[in-house]
């Protein structure tokens, strides 16, 4: 049988986490984990997909009469597991503050709270995405094949949640949240974009949107769009600064088909239709059809398809 040199390597791992942490000015006491978990933030949300569709994504066996039962207990378990995950986060942003463990507790709490207030408006908002895919799909058999199968559909469960918790401060949570669907779909929609209702991605696959994105109500997009920022702008240390307003605003009933790229803080006016494999840098007028897009980089025009009408 093979011999390892197991006890040097655990030896040498912990030498590399050491100095990993004194770098990053992390605490070196004996103690529990201080960051929140990916699996228990995936449990969470697979409850919670339980509260808000309960006959559809809850247990199989669960029925109609039970439906209130169900939802008490799965809420209460939920939200007993997001205060645990929120009290983590907050922990962990104030390691190097003076800040006592009751007032994190009370800040989780009133996080938490506010969240589960949200939930039947993000019920809400979500009928309208499942409706957005139905009727949006022509391939589409009922509304409950768009709930259970439409990876888009999916997706927006995960972003709705997630912006909740991005708008209530909980960012590194929503940002799990949001990369448990990535990971399944293959669609990346950063927890801090603000998506109007009705909003339906068909297909999916390798679908980004942005941090800063704005899109409004009735919006479509197909595979492979890219709603992104265009130039990244960097601080005295040479660092790229944070939370500026870098990706594009979509505008109510707007259609944009598979393969387009729309870089930066430009706006896609209302009712405009953006064809495949468009690459998009400027605004874009009401109802306009863009089937040829005209890029200015540093004042070089650069020409991709057809034409603009």
């Amino acid at each position: 049988m093979a011999a390892f040199d197991i006890d040097d390597i655990v030896q040498s791992l912990q030498t590399v986490r050491q100095q990993w942490r004194e770098v990053q000015k992390r605490s070196l006491e004996p103690g529990g984990r201080e960051l929140p978990a990916r699996e228990a933030l995936a449990n969470i949300v697979e409850t919670l997909k339980g509260v808000l569709f309960p006959m559809r994504l809850g247990p199989h066996d669960l029925r109609q009469e039970s439906e209130n039962f169900y939802v008490g207990h799965a809420l209460d378990s939920a939200l007993h597991g997001l205060f645990a995950q929120a009290q983590l986060e907050l922990q962990y942003r104030d390691r190097h503050l003076s800040r006592d463990d009751e007032n994190i507790a009370t800040r989780a709490g009133v996080a938490v709270r506010a969240f589960a207030a949200r939930l039947p408006e993000i019920r809400t908002l979500l009928d309208s995405d499942v409706l957005a895919a139905y009727h949006g799909d022509p391939a589409a058999g009922s509304v409950d094949e768009v709930l259970l199968c439409y990876p888009g559909v999916l997706a927006m469960i995960h972003h709705r949640l997630a912006h909740e918790l991005y708008k209530l401060d909980l960012r590194l949570l929503a940002r799990i949240v949001a990369e448990l669907a990535h990971g399944e779909t293959g669609i990346d929609i950063h927890p801090g974009a603000r998506i109007g209702k009705g909003f339906f991605i068909d297909h999916g696959t390798g679908v980004v949107i942005g941090e800063t994105t704005i899109i409004g109500d009735h919006v479509r997009v197909y595979q492979a769009v890219t709603l992104g920022a265009k130039r990244f702008p960097s601080n005295a240390e040479g660092h790229l600064e944070k939370g500026l307003a870098r990706h594009p605003i979509v505008e109510d009933e707007v259609v944009i088909y598979a393969g387009a790229t729309i870089l930066g803080r430009v706006t896609l006016g209302r009712g405009a239709v953006i064809g495949g494999n468009v690459w998009l840098t400027h605004d874009v007028a009401p109802g306009a059809n863009v089937t040829q897009a005209i890029s200015r980089n540093e004042g070089v025009q650069l020409r991709v398809a057809a034409t603009v009408s």
